[in-house]
């Protein structure tokens, strides 16, 4: 592809590759609500996360701070994408009503299963072979229509087969997350290479490709 010339453009999101993920948090009846998310970073234990600020989950998580945030594989994708013109609140605020309805039980809409969590109160998905268990220590609104939520990860969870066993690590060769790029979902390509720092290129035998 050459980049010999480039023009300017406007698009209208950024997604550019993100991750998408489940956020499970608790309503005020102490239900539960799912919620796709993608606005995403993580530095260390913290968590970054762009919510609507006036969705459900910005709702519960500025009053309850407890959370899970569960990684689906893309063969999830089309579960992801029912939900995603769903909202827990009720009623529909009007800034939302051409386009969201009111959905109460999103995991039983979407025929996924609540697994308990240990640390904190809203479920993980178990169909999500990477989950976590977090904790809000920040909230920081008035970012347009948008709540930026720094969390804290008390707890991961992964199914053994994506980790490198005896290990702590998670097998990049053997997990594949959802990738969200401009409104589309993708899988993980081929893999060309590693930084010196990885934790599991040693343990895998990866050989980039030429």
């Amino acid at each position: 592809m050459s980049t010999a010339s480039h023009i300017e453009i406007k698009p209208s999101v950024l997604y550019v590759g993100t991750p998408v993920m489940l956020i499970s948090t608790e309503n005020a009846d102490g239900s539960t609500n799912l919620s796709p998310a993608s606005s995403y970073w993580s530095l260390g234990q913290m968590l970054v996360l762009g919510l609507l600020a006036d969705g459900q989950t910005a709702a519960n998580l500025t009053q309850r701070p407890g959370l899970t945030v569960n990684f689906p594989h893309p063969k999830l994708w089309q579960h992801v994408e029912a939900i995603a013109d769903t909202t827990g609140a009720t009623p529909v605020s009007a800034a939302k009503a051409a386009r969201y309805v009111h959905e109460k039980d999103k995991f039983g809409c979407l025929g996924l299963t609540p697994q308990a969590s240990e640390l904190v109160t809203p479920p993980r998905v178990q169909e999500c072979a990477l989950q976590f268990e977090a904790m809000v220590r920040r909230t920081t609104s008035g970012v347009g229509d948008y709540l930026m939520v720094e969390a804290e990860v008390l707890r991961v969870y992964a199914s053994p087969e994506i980790v490198v066993p005896g290990t702590n690590h998670v097998n990049p060769q053997a997990w594949e997350p959802t990738i969200y790029s401009f409104r589309h979902y993708f899988g993980l390509g081929t893999e060309h290479g590693f930084r010196p720092t990885s934790d599991t290129a040693a343990l895998t035998a990866f050989s980039p490709v030429p």
